[in-house]
């Protein structure tokens, strides 16, 4: 985990992921876009894998076990995302935890953090999620 927490001083790396084979999978974009996309297109790729972020909300918290992550590290994690973890098992270490991920302009909460706010099964997040990545042109 401290490889990948390094990894993160890079100021064009948001998150990284090894997976169990070893693998190491970059992400490049804020929020949850990567995370979504590497769920949608390589269903087992974060089965057992470790991953560090930037920042981790509720919604990735969620698309996370969804992969059935192993470990996390967030720089930055809400109360929320915290929650998720701890029910589902998953150890989860960060520097900072906050009540909420606020969005880019700083005005509220994230909208995938509110959006997922009511949401316990990752299933459900992962399509609430796609829906709102759609309706917004981010995929």
């Amino acid at each position: 985990m401290e490889h990948l927490k390094n990894m993160l001083n890079n100021p064009e790396i948001r998150g990284v992921v090894r997976t169990a084979t070893g693998e190491v999978i970059e992400f490049h974009n804020p929020g949850v876009k990567d995370l979504y996309n590497l769920l949608a297109t390589k269903q087992n790729a974060l089965e057992g894998a470790s991953f560090a972020d930037r920042v981790i909300g509720r919604g990735a918290a969620l698309l996370l076990v969804k992969g059935h992550v192993a470990q996390v590290f967030a720089q930055v994690i809400s109360e929320s995302a915290l929650n998720v973890f701890q029910d589902a098992g998953i150890a989860a270490s960060y520097d900072c935890l906050v009540p909420n991920i606020i969005n880019r302009a700083g005005t509220d909460i994230c909208p995938v953090e509110k959006l997922t706010l009511g949401i316990s099964q990752p299933g459900l997040a992962f399509e609430r999620i796609r829906e709102f990545l759609i309706n917004n042109n981010i995929i």
